[in-house]
């Protein structure tokens, strides 16, 4: 199972997201822990590559992004509204 480190960035965003959201990133995480690549987190490496940020769906609207940081660990980086989240220049 993958140990999930979170940013200060990650712990400020989480905590401004709505309750219902949060409550679908937790069941997102759950799987997330088990497979990252599970269907239907539908997990996405983001431009440019060479930067090794990655996505996955907590739900229509909304993204974490993470970065795989050793073989069985991961960083939450950020957390958001899709749109915003590729804006960020990850994309």
């Amino acid at each position: 199972m993958l140990q999930i480190i979170v940013t200060d960035e990650f712990s400020k965003r989480y905590k401004l997201l709505p309750s219902i959201i949060q409550k679908k990133a937790e069941k997102q995480e759950k799987l997330f822990r088990q497979n990252p690549f599970y269907p239907s987190l539908h997990t996405e490496k983001l431009e440019p590559k060479g930067k090794q940020i990655w996505s996955f769906r907590v739900d229509k609207n909304y993204r974490v992004l993470f970065r795989f940081v050793e073989k069985h660990t991961v960083a939450f980086l950020t957390v958001g509204i899709h749109d915003w989240v590729y804006k960020l220049g990850f994309k």
